[in-house]
């Protein structure tokens, strides 16, 4: 199968669900990865916290861990827009690739890149039978994340750690929180279905 994941910023698949795209690979599935953004930005200062050079070093040293293969649109941060440029970019990689299963993350995150992005790829992907969100944020929002399909990546649980790790910038950043967090989160998700690690989506549709 060809497997399409699409992310607005540089580390938000590998927080979201590059578990479960590293056992595709395993699978012998071709998968692609697709970064909206350079994910360079500035502190409300204007002094640069992170700058695009590094974001796509790393993002490429994550995406070789995983086994994918990376694209990106190279928008600005904080400059994506749900309009037909984006949404035509996105439906030209799934329909180069002949996409079977898409991943995207989920619609209602509080960052508006992750928002936007989101709403593109529903846009584009609308005719894609495998379809699913993930989360690569901790924050409230107006809507919980109603996470109703699960994977279980226990066999890979070391590999995404070390994916993550990958964005040292970005983790030094938050003082590695959010790779606790999203490993506690993916422990907790793995004891619902009676496994150690598991990564959960919530469905946008899902042909079995």
């Amino acid at each position: 199968m060809n497997i399409l994941a699409v992310g607005a910023h540089f580390d938000d698949i590998e927080l979201g669900c590059c578990g479960t795209l590293m056992n595709h690979v395993l699978q012998g599935d071709r998968v692609t990865i697709l970064v909206v953004t350079n994910s360079s930005y500035k502190n409300p200062n204007g002094e640069e916290i992170r700058n695009r050079k590094t974001a796509y070093r790393e993002g490429l040293k994550a995406t070789r861990i995983i086994g994918a293969d990376l694209r990106c649109l190279n928008y600005d941060t904080f400059k994506v827009y749900f309009d037909e440029k984006l949404t035509s970019e996105i439906t030209r990689y799934i329909e180069e690739l002949d996409i079977d299963v898409l991943y995207c993350p989920w619609i209602y995150d509080l960052h508006r890149d992750h928002q936007l992005t989101a709403k593109s790829v529903l846009m584009a992907g609308r005719h894609i039978k495998r379809f699913l969100m993930y989360r690569c944020n901790y924050y409230d929002t107006e809507r919980p994340f109603r996470g109703n399909l699960y994977s279980d990546i226990s066999a890979v649980i070391d590999r995404k750690t070390e994916v993550i790790k990958a964005h040292k910038s970005e983790l030094e950043r938050v003082r590695y929180k959010w790779l606790d967090f999203f490993l506690k989160q993916n422990e907790n998700d793995g004891q619902k279905i009676g496994v150690k690690y598991a990564e959960c989506f919530e469905v946008v549709r899902y042909l079995l």
